[in-house]
């Protein structure tokens, strides 16, 4: 039986992430691998950021969460005071620039390739069996769970280089406010930060050793507090989770995530689909966006023509737009499959390159 454990284990898997210490994630110029030299030469995203000590604000919030999360007030205090304020990272949760053209293709370009492929094909054949069991328990097939944790990082290889307290005290006290959902988003990183102080006290983890992305997410499967709270399985049933060394609580993890989020064991994930231009309503077609909410009848009427499998497809549907910079833009169908992929990151562009990424490396995988 699989045990699930979300209190005193997870700091486990928190303490142990800080051990990896070996990846960086530059923005805007790529990824990279560091050696263990290279990360204590570079410069750290804290260093010479300002303590939120100074934030009388901040102080009054970190009371009001250590009463409402039963947290001792002292080490609450305590805690949010060493979190830095990283203005980098509250810049790079700006939207891109208006009128700046999605391109799917250059996009795709930057997860299906030579490096991820073949470090996706390792990845399987290492843990081809526990693949197999987390689809066996879950429903949810290893195309799918590889395809995550390869555009994700790379199989653990980039798992960011922000201290996670920092990364969540900036997003939660100073998001920036020319975010178009700058309130709701604030609200959420808010409660990652209490999730994250809340896992950390109840293990007896020190906060300020884990590291993670921009955003806060940790690990091999870049998960956020709260999804380790609610999702995270120790599924090589060694007592504790670890989603930075244990490729089969990963796998677990990940699989228990989309269950969690309505997978359909055996569905498809999207169909293709063509149009008839007299009939086409595409305004209707796209109204929805990545929400299923078609029948294959509705969605045949609005002028999407489907293919055998797609007009047999039982559940609904919603047109997938994925813009080509200057070129046509290209279309799919998406099943509910497809929009539960999109709750681990909510873009339809993401969801294929899971796929695609899946695909690719299931072929190499199967040819070999």
């Amino acid at each position: 039986m699989i045990r699930h454990r979300f209190s005193t284990l997870i700091f486990i898997a928190l303490f142990s992430y800080l051990a990896s210490g070996n990846a960086t994630k530059t923005p805007g110029k790529g990824l990279r691998k560091n050696t263990p030299n290279q990360t204590r030469q570079a410069k750290l995203p804290e260093q010479g950021a300002r303590p939120y000590a100074q934030r009388p604000d901040v102080m009054a919030q970190a009371a009001d969460m250590a009463e409402r999360r039963g947290l001792p007030p002292h080490w609450t205090a305590e805690t949010m005071g060493q979190a830095r304020h990283l203005p980098n990272v509250a810049k790079l949760m700006l939207p891109p620039p208006a009128g700046q053209k999605k391109d799917w293709g250059l996009y795709r370009s930057r997860f299906i390739d030579p490096i991820r492929i073949g470090a996706g094909i390792k990845f399987w054949q290492a843990n081809a069996s526990t693949l197999a069991r987390a689809e066996q328990v879950y429903g949810v097939p290893p195309e799918i769970v590889v395809g995550i944790i390869g555009v994700e990082t790379i199989y653990g290889r980039q798992t960011g280089m922000f201290r996670v307290m920092d990364a969540l005290a900036t997003l939660a006290f100073d998001f920036p406010a020319g975010h178009p959902r700058a309130v709701a988003r604030q609200a959420f990183f808010r409660d990652e930060l209490e999730q994250f102080l809340s896992l950390m006290h109840r293990g007896g983890g020190e906060p300020f050793s884990v590291r993670g992305s921009y955003a806060g997410a940790i690990g091999m499967p870049q998960f956020m507090p709260s999804s380790i709270a609610k999702h995270a399985v120790d599924f090589d049933e060694d007592g504790k989770i670890d989603l930075t060394h244990s490729a089969a609580d990963v796998i677990g993890s990940v699989a228990n995530y989309f269950k969690a989020y309505g997978w359909t064991s055996g569905a498809p994930t999207h169909f293709e689909v063509q149009f008839d231009p007299a009939s086409v309503d595409m305004d209707a077609l796209l109204a929805p966006d990545i929400l299923p909410t078609f029948s294959t009848a509705t969605i045949e009427k609005l002028g999407a023509r489907l293919g055998e499998a797609g007009k047999a497809h039982p559940g609904k549907l919603a047109l997938i737009e994925l813009q080509m910079g200057a070129q046509p833009a290209k279309y799919v169908v998406g099943t509910e499959n497809f929009y539960t992929i999109t709750r681990y990151n909510w873009s339809s562009y993401y969801a294929m390159a899971v796929i695609e990424l899946g695909q690719a490396v299931a072929s190499e995988v199967r040819d070999q």
